[in-house]
């Protein structure tokens, strides 16, 4: 089935949105920008794309689905808007700038087939790979995990960018920007569940332009527990010069521990007592079975893009009506937002806080996985 999808936003984003939909063979029939200028100059490489100046055009269009990826602010406006024309919707992360804007799309999700968060760090083989093997041994009690997601793209004084405003971008940029990936990412591999942090944030510098500029976080550091007893470390940069992309975690068992670095993303670490040994990707070996388009063969290497085209696979089959089952939703990023609000309310208060679990009869349940003894 050729879906007609349609994109919001022509940034860095919105490019990376339109190569998954080319990927697997449909097609984007419009794109709207802040102006008509910014969509005519997007479209213009991308066939048969109609420019719009207004999502309004953009809905006259009809498309099967929208992808949103503009910032973040603008979520919940736009979200709603495909949601009351009752066309899917994929939201980039963060879903919304408070809970209670995401707890309003996440109400809602049910309305529309498709009501998806591109949190694709699940796409990797691998960490497919790293989850079924928990799974299957549940005896194994995780109960450290640990890790990192750093970047360096603002660690110049002179870096901007409308994520650091807070009015576009919301209260926490580094944590409710990339923190947010590393922990659903903890979740959906291990089962657990975050239910207290206590965190700190910071600065690397007075970013030039005034105070207006250093009102989000370049970086976070924080502690947590989970609801099956484990603790848990997380540090969290957008100022560490070096580091690309560099999302790591290790979850550490007494029987196992499993290691993972998604800029080196063909290869994990499996610990054990007696001996300690590399697995590398591949499909026709593998115990979890791939989602998404068909899988790059072992040897070739998977990155960030291919999962991205894997991700909006598996949200268009869900919009054919039959979802994976680990397809990221809209109530996966209203518990990013709860998560952001507990680092952000722990950093100000200096206090451990809990972090709410939605009780509501429209947010799933957690998948059970072999770690939850």
């Amino acid at each position: 089935m050729s879906v007609r999808a349609g994109i919001i936003g022509t940034g860095f984003m919105a490019r990376v949105h339109a190569q998954a939909i080319a990927s697997g063979g449909h097609h984007l029939v419009g794109v709207a920008g802040s102006s008509r200028e910014r969509a005519e100059a997007f479209a213009a490489t991308r066939p048969a794309t109609v420019p719009s100046a207004s999502i309004e055009e953009l809905i006259g269009l009809r498309p099967d689905i929208v992808h949103v990826t503009t910032p973040n602010a603008l979520h919940r406006e736009q979200a709603e808007a495909m949601i009351d024309a009752r066309i899917g919707v994929i939201v980039e992360k963060p879903l919304a700038t408070s809970v209670e804007d995401a707890e309003a799309l996440a109400r809602r999700q049910a309305d529309v087939p498709v009501a998806a968060v591109p949190f694709i760090y699940r796409y990797y083989g691998l960490v497919r790979e790293i989850r079924e093997r928990i799974l299957r041994t549940p005896e194994n009690r995780l109960w450290m995990l640990h890790g990192s997601y750093l970047q360096d793209w603002l660690a110049g004084v002179d870096q901007t960018n409308w994520r650091v405003d807070p009015t576009a971008g919301g209260a926490s940029r580094a944590f409710g920007d990339i923190g947010v990936h590393w922990c659903d990412l903890m979740e959906f591999v291990t089962g657990h569940r975050i239910t207290t942090v206590t965190a700190t944030v910071g600065n690397a510098f007075e970013r030039e332009g005034g105070p207006a500029q250093n009102l989000t976080e370049d970086g976070a550091v924080l502690t947590f527990t989970t609801d099956h007893g484990a603790i848990g470390s997380l540090v969290v940069s957008q100022a560490s010069a070096g580091r690309d992309n560099r999302l790591y975690f290790s979850f550490d068992g007494p029987e196992e521990s499993y290691e993972f670095d998604q800029q080196l993303p063909e290869r994990a670490w499996i610990g054990r007592r007696d001996e300690s040994r590399l697995i590398t990707r591949n499909p026709a070996k593998a115990l979890a079975s791939p989602v998404g388009l068909e899988p790059v063969p072992a040897g070739h290497p998977q990155g960030y893009q291919q999962c991205f085209n894997d991700f909006v696979a598996d949200a268009y089959v869900a919009l054919a009506g039959t979802p994976s089952g680990t397809l990221p939703t809209f109530a996966d990023g209203l518990r990013a937002a709860h998560v952001t609000s507990a680092v952000l309310e722990s950093a100000r208060t200096g206090a451990r806080v809990a972090v709410p679990e939605p009780t509501a009869t429209w947010v799933p349940e957690p998948a059970v996985a072999g770690s939850r003894a």
